[in-house]
C-alpha cells in the first residue's frame, strides 16, 4: 500500500491547485487507503465525449490538473496538425456546475497560452451552442466543460472537432496520446486572468451568433402559420436550458409558458433531484405537479446542459412521460410528412434506439441509418452520406432524450427540439388529436414497438474488468434461448467491422435476436461504470385494439427478457 501513497505525494507535487493538494494529502494522513486508492489507480480515459468523472483530487478525478493535462494535449494535436495558422478558432463554452468555470478558465489560459485563437461564452451556455458556434465561426475545435446529466458531484470535457461534431476515431486517439506526452500540470504554461487579458485571438462569442442560431432554428420549422395556443410546463432540471429554450419558443409563437420555480434557475447543487437525469424516477415530479395544477397541454425537460429534452403529454388516466424511443418516432413521423419528393430524406438513430424508425421512414421513402451508440456517429454519418450527394439529413436521435433536426448543430440539441415538439403538438390540436393518438395511430400502422433497458452498475477497476468478461463471455457462449425464446442470430460487434459502414464499425456490443422480432443488445456504458442491457419488443396491434392497454403485457414481457439477461451475464 506504500505505493499508492508514493503514486499521491507525486501527484500532490504535480498539482497546480492548492484545494485538491490539501484535500490528498488528508487522505494520506487519514490512512483511508481505500479511498486513496480509487483515487490513485489509474487515470481517467480520454475517449468517449472527452473526459467525464467525479469532481475531486487524483488522478482518477476530474480536477484542474486533469483538465490542464488534457487541453495542453488537445493544443500540441491542434498545432501539430495545423501548425502555427489553424484555421479558424478553438470555441469554448461551459454549464453552470460547481467547478465548470474554474475549468473553462484553466482550458482557455493554456490555448491561450499555446498561441491559439479562442471563442468563448462567456456565460454558461447550452451544450449544443458550442458546436453551433463553432461551426458558424469556422472553428478549428470546440471544448464543452459539462457531465451532461451525470450526478452532481460529476464535472468533463466535450471535444469537438472542426466539423461540428464530436471526436471519433483515430482523432480521440491521437489527441489521447499527446495527452500521454504532456508533463506535470503544474509545469504546463497557461495564461493567467485569462479573459482579462485582452491579447489577440481571444475573445467572447458575439450576440450575433446566439441570434443566427435562433432564426437558423425558427426559418427551418414546419409550421406556417400561428400555432394552436399551448400551455407547456417547463424544467431546465436547474440547469442552463431557461432562457434559450423561453427564448426559442417565444419565436415560435409559444408564448404561454410556466416554468418549474423551484427549478428554474441554474444550481450545480441539484437541490430537488437525486440524480439530474429527466430520465430518472422523481426527476419530473414537480413538474408534473405544476402541469396538473395549470391545466398544462404539454411538459418539456431539458437535462443540465440542455442537449436532452424530455416530453410527457396528458392521457386519459393522467400525464404520461414519453420515452426517448417514442419521441423519436413521433418527430421522425412528423418530419418526413413535411418533405415529399428529391431530395431523398435521411434519418438516422443509434443501434440501440427503436427499430421502428426504419419502418417509419421506409413509408415515407426516406434512407434510413443506424450508427453506433453516441451522437458523435450519427452527426458524422449524416455528414458523409450528405457529402457523397445521396440524401439530405432530416432527423437524427437515441434513446436515450437526444435528437438533431438537420443539419443546424450536429450534435444533440434539446433546445431546438423543445420547439419542433411544441409544434407538432400544436399541429396535433389543429387536427383535434393529442400526441398519443398520433402515437397510437403510428402503433397502428407500425405495430406496437417496446423497449426496456436494465443497468448494472460496476465501479472501480474491478468493475471494469468484470463489464470486460461478460461481454466477451456472451459473445463467444451465447445462449441457445433466452426467457423461452429461441436465439435466432448473433452479431458480435466486435467482429466484422470492415464488412460495416465507418459509423458501424468495431464495439463492446453484442446483439441477440429472438424468435418472434425481438432483439435484445449488451453493451458498456460510454461515460459511467455501467453494463447496459437493452431490449426492444414487438407485437401486432389488432384494428379494435387499444395499443396502449397492450403496451403493458409487452412491457412485462420485455422485462422478463431483459432481468433473464442480467441473470444470464452473472453480473
Amino acid at each position: 500500500m506504500s505505493d499508492v501513497v508514493e503514486r499521491a505525494r507525486a501527484w500532490i507535487e504535480a498539482d497546480p491547485d492548492p484545494v485538491t493538494r490539501v484535500e490528498l494529502n488528508a487522505l494520506i494522513e487519514s490512512g483511508d487507503l481505500a479511498e486513496l486508492s480509487d483515487r490513485m489507480d489509474g487515470t481517467l480515459t480520454f475517449g468517449t465525449a472527452g473526459i467525464r468523472g467525479p469532481v475531486g483530487a487524483g488522478s482518477n478525478r476530474m480536477n484542474r490538473a486533469s483538465v490542464i493535462r488534457t487541453t495542453k494535449g488537445l493544443a500540441d494535436y491542434l498545432l501539430a496538425k495545423y501548425g502555427e495558422t489553424p484555421p479558424g478558432p478553438v470555441v469554448v463554452g461551459r454549464d453552470a456546475r460547481l467547478t465548470s468555470r474554474r475549468f473553462m478558465l484553466d482550458a482557455v489560459g493554456i490555448l491561450a497560452a499555446s498561441g491559439l485563437p479562442v471563442r468563448y461564452w462567456s456565460e454558461e451556455v447550452p451544450t449544443p451552442l458550442v458546436p453551433y458556434a463553432l461551426s458558424a465561426l469556422g472553428g478549428c475545435a470546440g471544448v464543452m466543460i459539462t457531465a451532461s446529466h451525470n450526478p452532481p458531484q460529476d464535472n468533463g470535457y466535450k471535444v469537438y472537432d472542426a466539423n461540428g461534431a464530436q471526436i471519433i476515431p483515430p482523432v480521440d486517439s491521437a489527441i489521447a496520446s499527446a495527452i500521454d506526452r504532456v508533463g506535470p500540470a503544474s509545469a504546463v504554461d497557461r495564461v493567467q486572468n485569462v479573459l482579462d487579458d485582452h491579447r489577440a485571438g481571444i475573445a467572447p462569442i458575439e450576440l450575433g451568433t446566439l441570434q443566427d442560431y435562433r432564426s437558423t432554428v425558427l426559418q427551418g420549422r414546419y409550421l406556417t402559420g400561428p400555432p394552436a395556443p399551448l400551455r407547456i410546463v417547463y424544467s431546465p432540471l436547474h440547469g442552463v436550458g431557461w432562457q434559450q429554450v423561453r427564448a426559442m419558443l417565444l419565436g415560435a409563437g409559444h408564448e404561454d409558458l410556466h416554468p418549474v420555480p423551484e427549478q428554474v434557475d441554474p444550481d450545480g447543487h441539484f437541490p430537488t433531484v437525486a440524480f439530474p437525469n429527466p430520465e430518472e424516477p422523481g426527476a419530473m415530479d414537480l413538474a408534473l405537479g405544476l402541469a396538473a395544477q395549470v391545466d398544462a397541454d404539454l411538459v418539456l425537460a431539458n437535462d443540465p446542459d440542455a442537449d436532452r429534452l424530455a416530453v410527457a403529454a396528458p392521457g386519459p388516466e393522467g400525464w404520461v412521460s414519453l420515452t426517448g424511443n417514442q419521441i423519436g418516432v413521433l418527430l421522425a413521423d412528423y418530419i418526413l410528412s413535411h418533405h415529399r419528393g428529391p431530395p431523398t430524406s435521411l434519418v438516422i438513430s443509434s443501434i440501440v434506439s427503436t427499430p421502428m424508425t426504419a419502418q417509419v421512414a421506409s413509408a415515407y421513402g426516406a434512407r434510413f441509418e443506424t450508427t453506433l451508440t453516441g451522437f458523435k456517429w450519427i452527426a458524422n454519418a449524416a455528414l458523409g452520406i450528405e457529402e457523397s450527394g445521396e440524401a439530405r439529413f432530416r432527423f437524427g436521435f437515441e434513446e436515450a432524450l437526444g435528437y438533431t433536426v438537420g443539419n443546424t448543430v450536429r450534435d444533440k440539441d434539446g433546445v431546438s427540439t423543445a420547439a419542433y415538439v411544441a409544434d407538432l403538438a400544436a399541429e396535433c390540436r389543429h387536427q383535434g388529436i393529442t400526441l398519443l393518438d398520433r402515437l397510437s395511430e403510428l402503433y397502428r400502422r407500425f405495430g406496437l414497438w417496446v423497449s426496456v433497458q436494465r443497468s448494472v452498475r460496476k465501479p472501480g477497476p474491478a468493475g471494469t474488468t468484470a463489464i470486460g468478461a461478460a461481454i466477451r463471455s456472451l459473445g463467444e457462449e451465447p445462449p441457445r434461448s433466452l426467457a423461452g425464446m429461441a436465439v435466432a442470430s448473433v452479431t458480435d460487434y466486435r467482429r466484422g467491422a470492415s464488412e460495416r459502414p465507418p459509423w458501424l464499425g468495431s464495439a463492446p456490443l453484442i446483439e441477440l435476436n429472438l424468435e418472434g422480432g425481438h432483439r435484445v443488445l449488451v453493451r458498456p456504458s460510454g461515460t459511467e461504470p455501467k453494463l447496459k442491457i437493452y431490449v426492444d419488443a414487438r407485437t401486432r396491434v389488432p384494428e379494435c385494439g387499444d395499443p396502449f392497454e397492450i403496451e403493458g403485457i409487452l412491457v412485462e414481457e420485455a422485462t422478463r427478457i431483459a432481468d433473464e439477461a442480467v441473470r444470464l451475464l452473472g453480473i
